[in-house]
Formats: structure tokens, C-alpha cells, sequence
């Protein structure tokens, strides 16, 4: 075998570069599975609880408001592995995945699902802290206009 033929380490990353964005790819359109059925259920959800009359329950819309939530986080991944796949900023769309996913947790919290009143005081006291950091990560993001870096010509 002639050494000029061989693969070189350049081939074998080549090799490894393409596989992850098909991996990528996949993962994108498992998501996009995710989210219809997602929908679905969603939508099945509302017409048993106006078939049952409980869509005025408060539970129920905070249900709801819970499981749409979910959606949007999934949305977000989604958009984030298209973005990381085009090699663009992914910083912005996991600031406000993250965002939804600790409003989802405020709207949904129960001082009754924690062991002790001091235990929900340190959760929900978590969940503000969490909140501020993200819109205080989002305001920055915003204010520094964070974009992918500009094409360099050499």
C-alpha cells in the first residue's frame, strides 16, 4: 500500500464532522416529532375539558399554560441544535429556553409539594434568583448585540 493513499487524520475528522451533523439533523427532526405529538395532546387536552366543562378550573389552565410551556421550551432546543448546525450564536436561545423553563416552574409551584414551609421559601427564592440572572443575561446579550463573528478575510 503506498503511503500517499493512506487515510490521514484530516479524512478521519472529515469522516466525523459529517456524521455529527447528520446526528444533528436527526436530533432536530426527532424534535420536531416531539412537538407535534406534543400539540396534539395539547389540543386533545382542551376538548376534554370543554367536553367536561373543566376548562374553567383553575389546575386545568395552569395545566395547560404548563404543557404549552413545555412546547415552547422544545421549540427552543430545536432552534438551538438548527443554529449550533449553522454555526451561528446559540446564546440567546438558550438565555430564553431557559427563561421558559423557569417561568414554567414559577407558574406551576405548589408551597404544598415541599416538606417544609422553610424548604418552599429556598425554592421559590431559587426560582426569583434563577428568573433575575436570565433576564439580567438576556439584557446583556441584547445591550452587546451578540451575533455571530463577521466572515474574516485573509
Amino acid at each position: 500500500m503506498d503511503a500517499s493513499n493512506a487515510p490521514t487524520v484530516d479524512d478521519f475528522v472529515d469522516v466525523s464532522e459529517r456524521l455529527m451533523r447528520y446526528l444533528e439533523v436527526a436530533a432536530a427532526f426527532v424534535l420536531v416529532g416531539l412537538f407535534a405529538v406534543g400539540v396534539f395532546d395539547f389540543l386533545l387536552q382542551i376538548v376534554t375539558l370543554v367536553r367536561t366543562g373543566a376548562i374553567t378550573d383553575t389546575a386545568a389552565i395552569i395545566g395547560l399554560i404548563d404543557d404549552i410551556l413545555l412546547l415552547f421550551i422544545i421549540v427552543e432546543i430545536f432552534q438551538t441544535i438548527v443554529a449550533y448546525a449553522q454555526e451561528q450564536s446559540v446564546i440567546r436561545i438558550v438565555i430564553a429556553a431557559g427563561l421558559i423553563a423557569v417561568a414554567r416552574k414559577v407558574i406551576s409551584f405548589h408551597s404544598g409539594d415541599y416538606g417544609s414551609p422553610t424548604e418552599a421559601t429556598v425554592a421559590a427564592a431559587g426560582y426569583a434568583l434563577l428568573l433575575l440572572a436570565l433576564v439580567a443575561a438576556l439584557y446583556v446579550v441584547g445591550r452587546a448585540n451578540v451575533t455571530t463573528p463577521p466572515e474574516q478575510d485573509v
